[in-house]
């Protein structure tokens, strides 16, 4: 792909791909791009180690080796395509763009832990809570299930959906390929255990980075949204957004969660045990607030999910069709 395609990214392919997430989710299953990105890590993962760089230096050749390759296929099955036919090599385009973005996904893991509390079934909306969250599951109330949902909502709306569209918009596809091999780097190598702690920095690191802008974007997206829809709360958003997001770990997951609190009107966090140890019992959110999140409250976290991808679209796209 010539430099001039990657900033002249259609419009209408990242509309589609976005409106395929939205229709299908994100299908699992074993070829699936990312999946493949994840294989290829451990597999790099082990040789690296195998040779002794299980450092600082090997979680930065670790990057440089699964970023490379990545990009490679990818771009090259692109030009491949390209010399069959163009039509193929954009469906190719849009597969892959469509990989890179989890929106659906989300609502429906949302709706699965609301239905279930509200159908009282907690057995069930612990189980899918599970697959979102790691905490102690039998532990977990109806509340606990339901803040766990507007969370993981929130919390992935940067790094899931605002972050890969970002980079779709500015870098094309190579930017969103890089993105998502710098988060897939992050979600298993980026722990501060013994094992990971100077192996997986690398990772950590760049995912901060990578999602600084897009993750304060969110938030900012997550006001204006509230303050057009009824039943939001656009002010509480931006001021507990801005006073709460240091509360949470790392550079850029506070500004989500803690802009969620705000404009559904309640507090997120609270007690969390892992392994039968008190890991936190901070909460986030106006003092005044309810606690006792409702599946009312996922249905709305995942409707301004959805609004706020969707206003972020159509500027992007807007964008692009003036720049082209």
């Amino acid at each position: 792909m010539e430099l001039d395609d990657i900033l002249k990214w259609p419009p209408s392919l990242i509309l589609l791909a976005f409106i395929l997430d939205l229709l299908f989710g994100d299908p699992v299953y074993r070829w699936h791009p990312i999946r493949l990105v994840g294989n290829l890590l451990n597999a790099y993962e082990r040789l690296l180690r195998h040779w002794g760089f299980d450092g600082y230096g090997g979680g930065v050749m670790l990057f440089v080796l699964l970023a490379g390759s990545s990009l490679s296929v990818v771009m090259s099955i692109h030009a491949l395509l390209m010399q069959v036919h163009h039509g193929l090599a954009w469906l190719w385009d849009v597969y892959i763009a469509w990989s890179t973005i989890a929106l659906g996904d989300l609502g429906k893991h949302g709706r699965r832990i609301a239905h279930a509390v509200a159908g009282g079934d907690l057995e069930q909306a612990r189980y899918h809570a599970g697959m979102l969250v790691g905490r102690d599951l039998h532990r977990m109330s109806d509340a606990d299930c339901c803040r766990a949902a507007v969370e993981s909502v929130s919390e992935n709306l940067t790094d899931g959906v605002i972050s890969p569209l970002f980079y779709l918009f500015c870098l094309g596809l190579p930017g969103a390929v890089l993105f998502k091999v710098i988060s897939t780097m992050d979600s298993m190598v980026g722990y501060k255990t013994p094992r990971y702690l100077r192996f997986g920095w690398c990772g950590a690191r760049l995912d901060d980075v990578a999602n600084y802008l897009p993750a304060r974007l969110t938030w900012l997206l997550m006001i204006a949204v509230s303050s057009v829809l009824p039943g939001y709360r656009a002010r509480h958003c931006f001021r507990i957004g801005w006073a709460q997001h240091h509360l949470l770990p790392g550079p850029n997951s506070g500004w989500a969660e803690a802009g969620a609190a705000g404009t559904l009107g309640v507090q997120l966090i609270g007690p969390i045990r892992l392994n039968g140890e008190l890991i936190t019992d901070m909460w986030i959110g106006d003092p005044q607030a309810r606690q006792n999140v409702e599946p009312e409250d996922v249905h709305r976290m995942i409707g301004l999910a959805n609004m706020c991808t969707v206003v972020f679209v159509m500027l992007g796209c807007g964008v692009l069709m003036l720049v082209m």
